[in-house]
């Protein structure tokens, strides 16, 4: 991989310093009249924030950005015209937590982009290319048309070493609280939870541990300070003194501002991948994508209310859903993690895990993940399912590769169509698009749907059209010398609309 400068990646990524909004301005900064209803309109502004992607001088990371076709954006301020922007920031590597003074992970300055980003159009992925271990996080924003549904995928292979893997993540926009199952504080595992401002103003942060005896003894975790558009990394195993853990729960809160937030997780043995957020805690929960040659499946869980969950544990195959052979059920006490290995769970078909309560008239919360590995011996690979929410409107997952990709889609409950797109190719190509049914308690998988005459990389695009929920997940496989290398990305719904008052057309009288 030839080296790009990380100037070059402004065009390709538009990285973002607050989350999507739309605004309606009344003439003459008049204020807004009473609202009679509300509208959905598309958001004029999109923020997402990328963590330093490896610190290993060997990893090549890709970065794609996409944004969709078809859904506009909203008006602004009367009088005035802007032009879509993509801009790009370089986040500063600030003091972690963890009292050491060390920066970042090695202590090696970021480099920060030097050209202003470039203007690119909706409906074809731009990617840009960086190598080595001291590539920074990166913040941003993207307004106008390049707004609504921003996606921006990083992509890093390292091919060798202990942070060895696929590692992916879907660029998350800010917010203030994160849950993630299935980190770990053991000996042969590295976690990092990375949180990144990209705001102007501070952000001060709490992470809480949980294990399976309930919340760990931690220090240096009660108001880290996050300044503006800097990134703090916190090395998990040195944030407790209590004996080390293989399931931990991570749970991150900022009492001011926001961050971006995600976990590298490196296992001496497995390899590595980035856990991103499990969906909000819910009684119910599915976690999509689970590769057909899956040889380890651990289930991690936490209840963070005052009482256990008792959790039916099923999976959505291609022809329905069943009960996976000596882990049907699993009790979850609260406040505190649970586990269950799951072997030979998908059996050469691609599946999705469904927890549901036991007790229907009991539902109690709970946040969960998967640690997948895929191969045996020294030839194995890890990576994380988080669960994820339904596609409510539109969801995108970049930088799929030619015969690499593999689309899994999950109805839990009711039958759903969905529309299904191919964005062109980075390189060219033509869009396709395919409506799918999927049966009701039924993962439907797609591989062969790619852009006519593809180049480079695309984009797929989930979108519902009628029936029940729909919950998706892209597998990115990449095997590298014997190594099948991997990476899961769920479907997270891209916000590209914002539910706003409907004004009255006479702004002087109101009903």
């Amino acid at each position: 991989m030839k080296r790009t400068t990380l100037s070059l990646i402004a065009g390709a990524t538009a990285l973002a310093a607050v989350t999507g909004f739309a605004a309606l301005t009344a003439p003459d900064g008049a204020a807004a009249p009473e609202a009679k209803a509300t509208t959905r309109l598309p958001v004029e502004r999109a923020g997402l924030v990328c963590p330093a992607p490896s610190t290993s001088e060997v990893a090549e990371t890709r970065y794609t950005s996409y944004t969709p076709t078809g859904t506009g954006a909203a008006k602004g301020t009367p009088g005035k015209t802007e032009q879509p922007t993509a801009l790009l920031r370089t986040a500063t590597n600030a003091t972690p937590a963890d009292g050491t003074g060390k920066t970042g992970k090695t202590g090696k300055k970021s480099k920060a982009p030097k050209a202003p980003a470039t203007v690119t159009a909706p409906g074809k992925p731009v990617t840009a290319e960086a190598e080595g271990g001291s590539v920074p996080a990166l913040t941003g924003s993207a307004t106008g048309t390049l707004a609504p549904g921003w996606t921006v995928q990083q992509t890093t292979v390292v091919p060798a070493g202990g942070a060895r893997g696929l590692l992916g993540l879907g660029c998350g926009a800010p917010d203030t609280d994160f849950w993630f199952p299935a980190a770990s504080t053991a000996k042969d595992r590295q976690d990092y939870v990375h949180l990144t401002n990209p705001d102007d103003t501070a952000a001060v942060a709490d992470i809480e541990l949980y294990g399976p005896e309930g919340l760990l003894k931690s220090q240096f975790t009660e108001g880290i300070p996050v300044p503006a558009h800097s990134t703090v990394p916190v090395l998990l195993s040195t944030l407790t003194s209590e004996t080390a853990r293989r399931d931990v729960t991570v749970h991150v809160t900022t009492r001011s501002g926001r961050v971006g937030a995600a976990v590298a997780a490196a296992d001496d043995k497995l390899g590595s991948d980035w856990i991103a957020p499990a969906a909000d805690p819910a009684s119910t929960a599915v976690l999509p994508g689970i590769p057909a040659d899956a040889t380890s499946v651990r289930l991690v869980a936490f209840a963070p209310g005052d009482d256990d969950a008792d959790l039916k544990v099923q999976l959505a195959t291609a022809t329905g859903t069943i009960v996976p052979a000596g882990g049907g059920s699993l009790h979850v006490k609260s406040g505190m993690t649970a586990f269950a290995d799951l072997p030979d769970l998908t059996r050469g078909a691609v599946g999705s895990l469904l927890l549901t309560p036991s007790d229907p008239k009991k539902p109690t919360p709970v946040v969960a993940a998967l640690e997948v590995v895929r191969g045996k011996g020294e030839n194995t690979e890890i990576a994380f399912i988080p669960a994820t929410a339904a596609v409510s409107a539109r969801a995108t997952v970049a930088d799929n590769r030619a015969k690499a990709s593999t689309l899994s889609l999950t109805a839990p409950g009711a039958d759903a169509q969905v529309k299904v797109t191919a964005s062109a190719g980075s390189e060219g190509g033509t869009p396709v698009s395919r409506t799918v049914t999927v049966k009701g308690g039924t993962t439907t998988v797609l591989a062969d749907l790619v852009p006519e005459g593809l180049k480079g990389s695309y984009a797929l695009t989930v979108e519902p059209v009628s029936g029940g929920k729909v919950h998706a997940a892209r597998t990115l496989a990449l095997p590298e010398d014997g190594v099948p290398m991997f990476t899961v990305q769920t479907f997270v719904d891209d916000r590209g609309t914002v539910e706003l008052p409907t004004a009255h057309q006479d702004l002087g009288v109101l009903d």
